[in-house]
């Protein structure tokens, strides 16, 4: 008779546990009991990372940065403004000013720009002095984050201070005019004013000669 065909072979010892089923039994509780995150838990991970992703791109192109110009360049930009500005209010004549100027500078019209600068041929303005004072800068010269050059300061002048400030746009390879103020202070204390004799009148009109100074058109005296 024939005997059967042997089975698996039985575990001999009784006491030794099956390995693969008791890993496989341990394993599984530990996965469990680490609760998944809820839907609520994952839509607030998301936001707080695009708030990050935001606040990072906020924080680093969007601000000046400083200009790669020496101070040759800063002073050949700063008197050729200003002393085209002083050209074209004493001629009363804003086309060359304008024909300098960037794009954005010349959307204005020569008309336009004589209006702008109206006060200040009505005040005779003297900006001859720029040609050999030093400047003064207040705020360095700094690339903004719309690409213009930047820059302010002052020319120290007895008895009027120029503050200018300046904005330059890139165009044809070169820094042009795009924006500018100009404005006069006083540069020193100023004595209290007392009774003068009048001034007898000039026989004739005296030219005066060109100074390093900041000045503006002088009164008549009385008759």
């Amino acid at each position: 008779m024939q005997s059967p065909a042997p089975g698996p072979k039985a575990n001999s010892d009784p006491m030794k546990p099956n390995l693969p089923r008791l890993l496989l039994a341990i394993a599984l509780p530990l996965a469990l009991a680490q609760p998944l995150p809820s839907a609520a838990q994952q839509e607030k991970a998301a936001q707080q990372e695009k708030k990050t992703q935001r606040a990072a791109k906020s924080a680093g192109p969007d601000r000046p940065k400083p200009a790669n110009i020496d101070r040759n360049g800063v002073l050949i930009l700063v008197r050729s403004a200003l002393l085209a500005v002083d050209q074209a209010n004493k001629t009363g004549n804003y086309t060359v000013l304008r024909d300098l100027g960037a794009p954005g500078l010349q959307a204005n019209t020569a008309a336009q720009l004589a209006e702008i600068f109206a006060s200040q041929r009505k005040r005779g303005i003297d900006l001859a002095g720029v040609a050999v004072l030093e400047p003064q800068l207040t705020l360095l010269p700094q690339i903004e984050t719309n690409g213009m050059l930047h820059m302010a300061g002052f020319f120290p002048s007895v008895p009027l201070r120029l503050n200018f400030e300046l904005l330059f746009a890139p165009a044809d390879h070169q820094w042009k005019l795009f924006g500018i103020s100009v404005d006069l202070g006083n540069n020193s204390p100023q004595a209290p004013d007392s009774p003068q004799a009048p001034a007898p009148a000039a026989a004739a009109e005296t030219p005066v000669a060109p100074a390093a100074v900041i000045t503006t058109k002088q009164k008549g005296g009385t008759n």
